[in-house]
């Protein structure tokens, strides 16, 4: 385990190697799972404040459901709000390309320029997730191993591309820049130490 700044970051997220491969899985990690995507507080308004831009985006029916359940839903397990399901559990946020391949109508919205939201964090920085114990004033930074992802092992394993290195801009976005030269220097040294 490694410590940075107030952060413990598993040795997974250093030592396992990850690259999303969407041909293979179609973006499955959009439309698996029990509950929506984790959201962080300042989040939720957000998703409130950007709908409108976001809208154009989203199917009719993603666009009804939204429109009645809300921009966000909190899950009693596990006990966090988390982005809206559609009756299918897909993210009530995710739309289709034109290959078939799941994305999400925020971060599309994004990449027309319509918000200067990218889109949650939880979303960005996954396979990792981000666990806070405000008890103890510290995040525990994980690897969350998924079976819909053993594309992206196989592939990230090829090209020898640890999760952080894969997750770059996401840590960034999340911790900043001398958090991840912070981690980028331990990495180096735990593989260096190991050779």
């Amino acid at each position: 385990m490694l410590i940075i700044q107030d952060k413990l970051i598993s040795d997974d997220v250093v030592e396992e190697q990850f690259l999303c491969n969407l041909s293979a899985c179609k973006g499955a990690c959009c439309w698996e799972g029990d509950s929506g995507a984790p959201l962080e507080k300042a989040e939720l308004d957000m998703l409130d404040q950007i709908y409108e831009d976001v809208k154009p985006f989203l199917s009719e029916e993603s666009r009804r459901v939204l429109e009645e359940k809300g921009k966000y839903t909190y899950y009693k397990k596990p006990g966090e709000y988390g982005t809206p399901l559609l009756d299918n559990a897909a993210c009530a946020y995710m739309t289709y390309s034109d290959d078939g391949i799941a994305q999400c109508g925020i971060e599309q919205a994004y990449k027309a320029g319509h918000t200067d939201f990218k889109k949650p964090i939880s979303c960005h920085l996954y396979p990792i997730r981000v666990t806070e114990n405000k008890a103890n004033g510290f995040e525990a930074i994980n690897y969350d191993r998924w079976d819909i992802c053993s594309a992206a092992c196989t592939l990230g394993k090829e090209e020898q591309l640890p999760v952080y290195q894969f997750l770059k801009e996401a840590l960034i976005r999340k911790y900043g820049a001398a958090f991840y030269e912070e981690l980028d220097h331990a990495a180096q040294y735990m593989k260096d130490k190991d050779e």
